[in-house]
């Protein structure tokens, strides 16, 4: 027995020390990648920015590829990439932009602030030059202001229109025997229209028509301007589908030039002074921001606070990344009321909206910091039913002209699986209640007339709340309220012209305006919420659920967007909803 103990206790303390060691060895690992990068500039180096790079409201920090030496390492948020664009304009070492365009990843008001960030890096005199070996309409939007725009000769640019489609699973849930029990108050509410209708509502396509024809006039006017082209020839080149490949859009002025990468290589090496064998310094966006401080005013004690939400609207008190939940936002906010340094607040808004209850709840925390100081929206991609909700009280909204907005609306959606159980899976159930009500929402039987009456009461009370909503923050009669909701989704240009949004604008133009309001000349900026550049997301990277999110949009390809959709059907089961349809794409 003596014997045993001592192997057992040697081989525990063998163990341990194993641990102790890997540990230590994982920490110093760990503890170089997530060290700050040193990146010195050459004096003549060029700025890379890549269309196909997906930029979130907020930097994206991977561990996991600066562990593995792999790039990017950081991804800049939209507004750290207009202030590097913005700070490039005067770098003595930045002497162009190399616009790589090929796919883009990114929202139209997301592309509306690059190209604006790049149109005023132009003013300075530096060169802007793009290349890409298939542009799609999105990309070839940012790259058509360049100084010169090349494409591949064998590539070529797409120039077809846009155009939107969304998916209808009526027909699937009647075969599945599952009955989507919908409740909702706006005739152009179109979230629910996948479950109930088989095609576009009249309501649905008149609104779409509207939104989708003011994006693609902005499209075209600015594409216009850069290119020197009158918006009806534009119009006509994809009316009639002359542009098919790199040739066409060279014939019809789209671009400069079909060069190869080389060649394109080249020319960049005869703007900066390069002679032969010598090397062009090609600085990432992401690299860039390792060697820039963006800090305003280091010694400034007056600070603007500028707080991201962004995804889904959701109860609770969740930090999950692309979640807007209740309960952290109203600690963030509240943060930032309480802080007497932060002179005022810029909420940063790009969701497509989410829980009604918890949009309420971050509207009454920003009308409470609305009192001390003041507030401003910017407006993203989106800012629509839920993500309007939590906007409509600020002092001024900012939206983009091609930001989907207002779809003052709401709905709720209680499956009923009483014949999929029964018919499909042969499974019944049965039960005990001690009151006649005891089991409303109960997936596994029908909802009764009363019951209808009673969800579709709680609809019409929180409509109302959300219209009155609106009308105390934007100034606006209640008749007129009335008739700009009713669930429809508005351009920003729209919406400026209705009195939803007051001007056009990104969110450096909020910065401004929030710090004029409060009579700041000189601010830093505070962000919320802090970016998490930690071994925790480390070790979520690894994380099984993304793991699986992942091996599934791999299977599935184009069909993701189904599963996607239907798994938000059961997510938002039974609770109000103020948001958009879950999946709209516009190409």
């Amino acid at each position: 027995m003596r014997s045993f103990f001592k192997i057992f206790f040697a081989t525990l303390l063998a163990f341990v020390v194993i641990i102790i060691l890997g540990v230590i060895v994982l920490s110093g690992f760990i503890g170089s990648a997530l060290s700050s990068e040193v990146v010195t500039l050459s004096p003549n180096s060029v700025l890379v920015l890549e269309t196909s790079q997906q930029y979130n409201e907020q930097q994206v920090s991977n561990p996991l590829n600066a562990f593995l030496r792999q790039e990017p390492k950081n991804v800049p948020g939209v507004n750290d990439l207009v202030r590097l664009v913005k700070h490039a304009e005067t770098d003595d070492n930045i002497k162009g932009i190399y616009l790589k365009a090929d796919n883009n990843a990114n929202g139209f008001a997301t592309n509306e602030e690059v190209r604006n960030a790049l149109l005023r890096f132009k003013q300075s005199g530096k060169f802007v030059l793009a290349y890409g070996e298939t542009m799609d309409q999105k990309s070839y939007y940012i790259a058509s202001l360049a100084d010169k725009v090349y494409v591949h000769p064998k590539g070529g640019i797409e120039f077809n229109g846009f155009f939107t489609q969304l998916t209808f699973l009526k027909g699937a849930l009647e075969k599945l025997e599952i009955q989507p029990q919908i409740f909702y108050d706006g005739r152009f509410k179109s979230a629910t229209e996948p479950l109930r209708e088989t095609e576009m509502t009249l309501a649905n396509r008149i609104q779409t028509n509207a939104y989708l024809g003011d994006l693609y006039g902005n499209f075209l006017k600015n594409i216009g301007i850069s290119r020197k082209i009158d918006t009806s020839s534009l119009h006509r080149f994809a009316n009639e589908g002359l542009i098919q490949e790199a040739g066409d859009a060279l014939k019809y002025k789209l671009v400069d030039g079909l060069k190869y990468n080389d060649q394109v290589m080249d020319e960049i090496k005869s703007r900066i002074g390069l002679k032969g064998s010598e090397d062009v310094s090609f600085v990432s966006i992401s690299k860039y921001m390792s060697a820039t401080d963006l800090t305003e005013d280091k010694g400034a004690d007056n600070k603007i606070a500028v707080i991201y939400a962004e995804g889904n609207i959701v109860g609770g008190d969740s930090e999950k990344e692309g979640t807007i939940s209740s309960g952290h936002f109203i600690k963030l906010i509240r943060e930032a009321r309480q802080d007497k340094e932060v002179k005022a607040i810029v909420f940063r808004v790009n969701s497509g909206g989410g829980s009604a209850l918890a949009s309420e709840s971050i509207w009454r925390e920003l009308v409470l910091a609305k009192k001390s100081k003041p507030v401003v929206v910017s407006m993203g991609d989106y800012a629509a039913s839920g993500g309007y909700y939590i906007s409509c009280m600020a002092d001024t909204i900012f939206a983009q002209p091609n930001t989907l907005t207002g779809s003052i609306g709401v709905f709720a959606v209680l499956p009923n699986m009483q014949s999929f159980f029964k018919n499909k899976l042969g499974v019944t159930f049965d039960g005990v209640k001690t009151a006649e009500y005891a089991d409303l929402g109960n997936t596994s039987r029908p909802l009764t007339e009363i019951e209808k009456r009673f969800i579709q009461n709680s609809i019409d009370s929180i409509y109302s709340t959300f219209k009155g909503r609106v009308v105390e923050g934007r100034k606006l009669s209640g008749p007129i309220v009335d008739s700009i909701a009713q669930g429809r989704v508005w351009s920003g240009v729209q919406a400026k012209q209705l009195g939803l949004v007051d001007r056009i604008g990104g969110i450096s133009d909020a910065i401004r305006c929030a710090a004029g309001m409060a009579k700041v000349s000189s601010y830093r900026l505070r962000e919320y919420p802090e970016t998490d550049a930690s071994i925790s997301r480390m070790v979520k990277s690894f994380g099984v659920s993304a793991r699986v999110d992942a091996a599934v949009k791999e299977e599935l390809g184009d069909q993701y967007k189904i599963y996607q959709q239907l798994k938000e059907v059961k997510e938002m089961k039974g609770e109000i909803q103020a948001k958009l349809p879950y999946f709209m794409e516009i190409r």
